[in-house]
Parts: C-alpha cells; sequence; structure tokens
C-alpha cells in the first residue's frame, strides 16, 4: 500500500513539472512572439516618419557678400554698378554694401566687421579698401575679389598676376600710360612740362607715377609731381603744381578724383588743360581722356566672384584687366582752351561738360 501510494506521489509531481515547463514555454514564446511585433512596428514607425524627410528637396545654399568701397566717387561708383548688375541677378547672394568714405581706418573697421560676421566672401572696390580686407581676412577661408587696384603686385594683394597665390584676385584698372603721353603730345604739341598730383599713401598712384617717369621721355615730357596726404593739402598743391606745368595727367587717384574740382578750379585760372584717367572725369570738365570703362570692369569682378562662390579657387584665378580703352575729348573744354582735334583723334567721343 505504501508503494503504491509513493508511486502515484511521484507521478503526481512529474506532471506538475511537466505542465510547468510546458506554460513557461508557451510564454517565452508569447513574449518573443510580442517583442517581434513591437520591433516590427518601431521600424514601421520610424519609416514613416523618414520617409517625407527623404522625398524633401534639399535648402538652397545661399551667399552673403560684402562689398567694400573706398569711397564714392564716379569711377568707383560706375565699378559697383556692374558687380550689381552682375551678382543681383542670382536670388541666392545677398550684399552688403559699405562705404569706407575715403578712409582707411573706417575701411580698416568694416573688413573687420565683415571678417567677424563670416561674410562668404568681400568684394573691395579701390587699392585702400583691397589692403584693408586683405588683412582682415589673413586667417580665414573668405575669399577676396578686388576691383579697380592698379597695381595688385605693389599694394602685396598677390604674388603674380597669373597665379595669385592666396584667397585673392580681381579686376585691375592699370593705364595705358603710353595712350595718354601719346594723346596729350597731340593736343599740346610744344607741352613740356608734364603735371601730375597724386597721394602719397595711395600704393597705385606711387606705382603709376614711377612708370610715367620711365615713359615721359619717350614723348618729350618732363614730369613734375606733388604728392598730397589729405584732401586738406590739395588746394595749395594744385596751386603750386599748375604754376609750372603745361598740362596735367590725372591717375586713378581716389584722393584726387573725389576732390577734382578743385584741382579743375586752379587749373583752368591758370590756363592749363587737365587729361582725365576715366570718361567721367572729362565730362566734369578734364580735356580728354584714354577712357576706361568701370562698369564693365565691374561686370568682370562680378563675374570673378560668382565662379569663385561656385568653387573656383581664387588663388589659381589670374587678375583680369579691360583692355578696350578708348579716347574721349570734351568738346566745350576743348573749345575754352581754343584747341583744334588733333586729325589722329577726329573720330573719338566727344562729350560736353555735365551740368552741376
Amino acid at each position: 500500500m505504501k508503494h503504491l501510494v509513493k508511486t502515484i506521489a511521484i507521478i503526481a509531481l512529474s506532471l506538475m513539472f511537466a505542465l510547468s515547463m510546458m506554460a513557461g514555454c508557451a510564454k517565452s514564446e508569447t513574449s518573443a512572439a510580442t517583442d517581434e511585433t513591437a520591433a516590427e512596428t518601431t521600424a514601421a514607425e520610424a519609416a514613416a516618419t523618414e520617409e517625407p524627410a527623404a522625398s524633401e528637396a534639399p535648402a538652397e545654399e545661399t551667399f552673403t557678400v560684402g562689398v567694400l568701397q573706398f569711397g564714392s566717387h564716379p569711377s568707383l561708383d560706375n565699378c559697383y554698378a556692374g558687380i550689381a548688375e552682375v551678382l543681383g541677378a542670382d536670388s541666392r547672394i545677398t550684399i552688403d554694401l559699405q562705404d569706407g568714405n575715403f578712409d582707411s581706418p573706417t575701411c580698416d573697421t568694416i573688413a573687420k566687421n565683415m571678417a567677424a560676421k563670416e561674410y562668404d566672401m568681400i568684394i573691395a572696390i579701390a587699392t585702400p579698401a583691397a589692403i584693408s580686407a586683405y588683412a582682415a581676412t589673413a586667417n580665414t577661408d573668405i575669399p577676396v575679389i578686388f576691383s579697380a587696384v592698379s597695381d595688385p603686385l605693389a599694394a602685396g594683394l598677390v604674388d603674380d598676376m597669373t597665379t595669385p597665390g592666396g584667397n585673392c584676385t580681381g579686376t585691375s584698372d592699370v593705364l595705358d600710360l603710353s595712350a595718354q603721353l601719346e594723346m596729350i603730345r597731340a593736343f599740346q604739341p610744344d607741352a613740356v612740362n608734364l603735371g601730375v598730383l597724386y597721394t602719397t599713401s595711395e600704393a597705385n598712384s606711387v606705382s603709376q607715377l614711377k612708370t610715367l617717369n620711365e615713359l615721359a621721355p619717350e614723348y618729350g615730357f618732363t614730369v613734375v609731381s606733388q604728392g598730397v596726404q589729405t584732401a586738406a593739402d590739395i588746394p595749395q598743391a594744385a596751386a603750386t603744381l599748375c604754376a609750372g606745368v603745361d598740362c596735367i595727367t590725372n591717375f586713378t587717384d581716389n584722393n584726387v578724383v573725389n576732390n577734382l574740382a578743385i584741382l579743375l578750379e586752379q587749373a583752368n585760372a591758370a590756363g592749363v588743360p587737365v587729361y582725365g584717367s576715366e570718361d567721367t572725369q572729362v565730362t566734369a570738365g578734364c580735356l580728354a581722356s584714354v577712357s576706361l570703362d568701370y562698369t564693365a570692369l565691374g561686370r568682370v569682378t562680378g563675374q570673378m566672384a560668382l565662379d569663385v562662390l561656385g568653387g573656383a579657387d581664387a588663388s589659381a584665378m589670374a587678375v583680369q584687366t579691360i583692355t578696350d580703352a578708348v579716347p574721349v575729348v570734351n568738346s566745350d573744354v576743348l573749345a575754352a582752351f581754343g584747341m583744334t582735334l588733333p586729325e589722329a583723334y577726329a573720330s573719338v567721343t566727344l562729350v560736353t561738360t555735365a551740368a552741376e
């Protein structure tokens, strides 16, 4: 009897153990199935979340370009007009134009602010502005594109005109001084002393004076130069210069051009013709000029800027120049000096003095 009870107990325990194991397996399978379903649900939700993002178009790249203009006079204003014409046609570009008011320390401050704001590019109009921009971006990746810089090498902006070497390139308004001297000689066959008023702190003017001194003897001229430092020096310097010369030629000197009316007043009183460096100076009262097209120069500058924003390497982009300079003559001034148009310039562009 005892043996029978013991046997029944063993069987009962075995059944209970087996049932327990079956329940555990069932629970594990249910849990695994639940986990698998949850994982599939999470993956589906993630895919649903990611799907709209994948179908969205990437945001259009935009650029902020700072334009630092040394000051406002017709030549530099025309430069900016050409630049704005090109860049303004691209909706991705925002232009921040700032005026240095012909003051280098002001240009330094503006350029540093543009660099601190991490503008995508700085375009600098005229040599002093370009020097400020170049210095402000020295330790950045911000490219500088300059415009109306007569001698980028002398200004220290490039290592070479073909391969600039740094993150800086642009356009040069170098004058064809030989053509200018040839024109002056045609208008004044007997002139000897050729005057020039220039700003000693403008690297472009110092460079042009060196070239003028080298070329002038070939055309029978002796150069008489008068240096100034600020606009305040111009009245006295102009009077002194006019007393000792037969004619005067202008460089692309920003200080002098900005105060051209003072020079013209002194020269007209002394009976000395003044030859300009571009057409707006002729319409302002200069006798004539082998003139550069500064608006065209600005367009070339703007296109170079677009190319660099598009990925071109500024350090390998050659400095560009405008070579299609043309003679322009002011017929009012010609008559006032009792001159006749030289035969070689019979087909030149004639302009009149613009009303003030």
